[in-house]
């Protein structure tokens, strides 16, 4: 295999010599284009006009999400995180004749428990808490749906979902589809259009190299029903400062609240400029290599991983199952290998930067745990 497309981004990435970083699913890596964008807003802060500098980054990081996903400028909100923007895209529905929201158990908490706490709504779940699939979801759209949210990737096992097919069937049933995004944007190819959903939100700091306390917001049709959270950003003209006038603007921006965390903002548009430069159709490739490459080196160790039956619906983390996942992923991180746990599984997710080197220190840091802590794969203690 080449390393053409991890050398393109490995040399800025700001990691200790041979440490592997796996955690992108959690946490994206720091990187030298994120530290000189904060160096960017610290002398910004040390000039006149600092806020609209900081204006002029929010237009731009909307401008490269929106391109990111083939969507229009206009549809793209900027929001503080996804739960935020899972709010907004629900709050101002009224559930009445259609009162059901179509979850699965494989939905990311936050997103869930937004859905748990709109007033009169009804959310219906559809698949286990082992596993969810895209026939679980088709088999469950009644009548009576008037939301169903789909993960892209799944947060805990990196199963693909065919969110197309599942809003082919959403919109058949009159329902909108929520799709969320965050752990696929930044890996794969993502395309509004080709994905036929109402809303697509994801965050920047995860694949998309960015730092946490920015979200996205698609709205397919933004001039929809009034949000019911709202603030400055979410007028007409926010620089019209009229307290007593509460107006919404035709597009996406109806759904913002207030200022933005700056610091993420400015990492955010480092972000997703290093990805605009990538073929995320290539990273995707690479991705899918190294996550079944290191599934078969686990696996020929005795690790038990969750692996999708086709390279087509496995995301770009693999989940190793190990009860005590907290445990491992500190005594690796003191080893240089980054991961990240949750719920019973080890997650490793790859991306651009991986090469095989990480696939081999990864490997050789488990089998090397799995001697020290004198525990068998997959079993608690």
């Amino acid at each position: 295999m080449t390393e053409t497309l991890p050398s393109l981004l490995r040399h800025k990435l700001r990691l200790p010599s041979g440490s592997a970083h796996m955690a992108a699913c959690s946490i994206a890596p720091r990187t030298v284009d994120v530290d000189e964008a904060i160096a960017r807003m610290l002398d910004d802060l040390s000039r006149p006009g600092f806020w609209q500098a900081c204006e002029q980054q929010v237009t731009e990081a909307r401008i490269l999400f929106a391109r990111l996903i083939g969507a229009d400028v206009e549809q793209i909100a900027v929001l503080p995180n996804a739960s935020v923007a899972a709010h907004q895209a629900a709050g101002g529905c009224r559930w009445r004749r259609r009162s059901d929201i179509l979850t699965s158990h494989a939905e990311f908490p936050g997103i869930a428990h937004t859905w748990l706490a709109q007033p009169g709504a009804r959310v219906r779940w559809c698949g286990t808490h082992a596993t969810v699939r895209t026939g679980d979801y088709l088999s469950h759209i009644t009548p009576r749906t008037a939301l169903v949210s789909v993960p892209a990737v799944t947060y805990r096992d990196s199963r693909r979902l065919d969110v197309a097919r599942i809003a082919d069937a959403a919109h058949a049933a009159g329902a909108a589809v929520f799709v969320d995004a965050y752990q696929a944007a930044g890996v794969m190819p993502l395309d509004v259009d080709a994905l036929r959903c109402d809303y697509l939100v994801t965050g920047t700091g995860k694949y998309l190299l960015g730092l946490p306390g920015l979200a996205f917001l698609y709205v397919r049709n933004p001039g929809g029903p009034r949000p019911t959270l709202t603030g400055w950003l979410g007028r007409a003209n926010p620089h019209a400062y009229q307290a007593t006038v509460l107006d919404f603007p035709p597009h996406a921006r109806r759904y913002e609240t207030g200022t933005p965390a700056v610091a993420a903002v400015y990492a955010a548009v480092a972000g997703l400029s290093t990805v605009h430069d990538l073929d995320l159709r290539q990273v995707r490739r690479h991705t899918q290599r190294m996550v079944f490459g290191l599934a078969t080196r686990l696996a020929s160790q005795g690790e038990i991983v969750r692996l999708a039956a086709d390279v087509d619906t496995q995301g770009p983390h693999l989940a190793l199952v190990e009860p005590h996942a907290e445990a491992m992923a500190a005594w690796l991180g003191h080893r240089g290998v980054i991961a990240a746990p949750r719920c019973g599984v080890l997650r490793l997710a790859t991306h651009a930067y991986t090469t095989t080197d990480d696939l081999d220190a990864v490997s050789e840091a488990v089998a090397s745990y799995r001697c020290r802590s004198r525990t068998r794969p997959g079993a608690a203690r």
